[in-house]
């Protein structure tokens, strides 16, 4: 499956329970002047609460992998390097929606784009359109005629027709790996992404469980969550007053236009954003509670 293409989840919505980290819907101004964008998931029957006073509801939303991960090489709190853009700083908290606990020690793994929509290890695949960057202008001057003839290429932008691209340079900016604490918490620091043809601002992420840190990263265990963190339509539109999102001239797809966001608020992975009103340069905090079943399997790419 490809980044593109309708994932499973939107066929079938079927879940046990999951966390909300947040409460209303669309913005609202709070004291000192800060944006705050969440949305609400509504709660199903039967909630419990937890020790920590959350409620538990079902389970945070699988999507696909997409065809631009890499595997967890990069231990790290700061994946910035070298990439401009808006700070931002990605707090995420995982539990066991059996327990309604937060899990300790699974590996949060979180990936994206740059402000332009350019992804680390794939450079050549985005600035060809792929995955970001600009799409070429113009009419073709070579176009075949005729009518085409045998099976039509799968998948859609990015390539791959649902597999893995394997990486075409060795830049790993913006990608990074976080064992939880106790409380079940990481923490990133990064920067506000951009967007690229076709989809709607966003952050892969995976939960893996069962394994251990090495030398060369976290090996072993297995992936027990695969989704993706998404963002409200107004911060995106404050955004894009700042440089360098205000230099993209890629048609940017809406977050009710994205064909992978479910629609379904925090269970499908939309963000808490709190930042400065009409400062969003300054910085923004993100935040979201993921839950997560250890004891299944969800790798993103089926």
């Amino acid at each position: 499956m490809t980044d593109t293409q309708e994932p499973a989840h939107k066929r079938d919505m079927t879940r046990r329970r999951f966390v909300v980290a947040g409460g209303a819907a669309v913005a609202a101004i709070g004291a000192g002047g800060a944006v705050v964008t969440t949305a609400s998931a509504g709660q199903s029957p039967g909630k419990k609460p937890a020790a920590s006073g959350e409620v538990c509801y079902r389970l945070t939303s699988e999507t696909t992998e997409g065809p631009y991960y890499i595997d967890a090489d990069k231990i790290r709190r700061d994946i910035t390097e070298d990439r401009e853009g808006i700070p931002m700083t990605l707090r995420l908290k995982v539990i066991d929606t059996d327990t309604c606990k937060p899990l300790a020690g699974a590996a949060v793994d979180v990936w994206h784009c740059d402000a332009l929509g350019i992804y680390s290890g794939y450079e050549d695949l985005s600035t060809g359109g792929g995955g970001g960057g600009t799409p070429p202008s113009g009419a073709p001057t070579d176009a075949p005629t005729g009518t085409p003839t045998g099976t039509p290429p799968s998948g859609g932008p990015g390539g791959g027709g649902g597999g893995h691209e394997e990486p075409t340079d060795d830049k790993r900016y913006l990608r990074g790996t976080q064992l939880t604490d106790r409380n079940g918490f990481v923490e990133f620091r990064t920067v506000f992404p951009g967007w690229y043809r076709g989809r709607c601002v966003h952050i892969h992420t995976k939960v893996h469980v069962g394994g251990k840190l090495t030398t060369t990263g976290y090996e072993g265990g297995h992936t027990c969550h695969t989704g993706q963190l998404f963002f409200a339509e107004e911060a995106v539109l404050d955004s894009a007053k700042v440089a360098p999102y205000s230099t993209s001239t890629t048609e940017r797809t809406t977050l009710d236009e994205d064909t992978i966001y479910p629609g379904n608020g925090t269970e499908g992975g939309l963000l808490t954003l709190k930042y400065g009103k009409g400062k969003i340069a300054k910085g923004v905090v993100a935040t979201l509670t993921m839950g997560v079943d250890p004891d299944e399997t969800h790798t993103g790419t089926g």
